[in-house]
């Protein structure tokens, strides 16, 4: 799956309540399951780890759909050469 194709699944069962909920508190699920990762991570547990950074990514999605950026479209700057050395440019 691409990740323009997992955004536009996420888009189809929950943009209608995201936007709803708006960015601000779209937002704040997003830290709170940046957070569970967090602990996921320090507690070794793969299939924790897994599912955590799923999450991360889901509501990541759900955060750009309800703020009308395409992930994939994003992310080229990584595949075309405008980011050197792991820095964007100034």
């Amino acid at each position: 799956m691409q990740v323009r194709e997992f955004q536009e699944l996420i888009a189809r069962k929950y943009k209608e309540r995201d936007t709803e909920r708006g960015v601000s508190r779209t937002f704040l699920w997003f830290i709170e399951e940046v957070g569970e990762l967090a602990t996921a991570l320090a507690s070794q547990d793969a299939a924790n780890q897994a599912e955590e950074f799923a999450d991360v990514f889901a509501w990541l999605c759900t955060l750009a759909n309800i703020s009308d950026i395409d992930l994939e479209d994003a992310c080229r700057k990584y595949t075309e050469g405008r980011v050197k050395d792991g820095f964007k440019p100034k």
